[in-house]
């Protein structure tokens, strides 16, 4: 029987203060959760990794992973403190969970200087126009990559 989702949420939070406090990043926690248990937990790690895509929904995803052995959490649920930044979300549709739950909002999360409004700006721009210059190179080249992973026998599609 699955646990309340109440009692997922809290330990999401939980996270986010006890590991801020902790000196491990900012105030972000999150948990996967499958078959009504708790199978990772991640937290902000930014700061104390130098990494600036240790964000607590990025870390959770990647220890469920491991965890399950795959790269896809079918059936898995995301509790997360926070509503996930552009990166975190792109990370929770390659992860495909069934569900995300989250605490904070985006715009809680700006109140206290958190604030990726300007990713979802730029993502809106053209490319010639966005705050960091991205120059095409070499694409004839590049797409030898692309032939050889079509050609490929036996790869596993995702």
């Amino acid at each position: 029987m699955e646990a309340p989702r109440d009692e997922f949420m809290r330990e999401a939070i939980r996270l986010s203060i006890e590991k801020m406090q902790a000196g491990f990043g900012g105030p972000f926690g999150a948990v996967v959760v499958k078959d009504g248990r708790i199978i990772a937990h991640g937290f902000n790690q930014v700061t104390s990794t130098n990494d600036p895509t240790c964000h607590a929904e990025v870390d959770a995803i990647r220890k469920a992973c491991r965890e399950l052995g795959t790269f896809q959490l079918d059936d898995c649920d995301l509790y997360t403190s926070c509503e996930p930044c552009p990166m975190c979300l792109g990370a929770i549709y390659w992860a495909r969970p069934r569900r995300v739950f989250y605490g904070n909002t985006k715009q809680d999360a700006a109140a206290i200087g958190f604030d990726d409004q300007f990713i979802y700006d730029e993502i809106e721009k053209p490319l010639a126009e966005r705050q960091v210059p991205m120059t095409q190179l070499l694409r004839d080249e590049a797409l030898a990559g692309f032939r050889a992973w079509e050609a490929k026998e036996g790869k596993t599609e995702y």
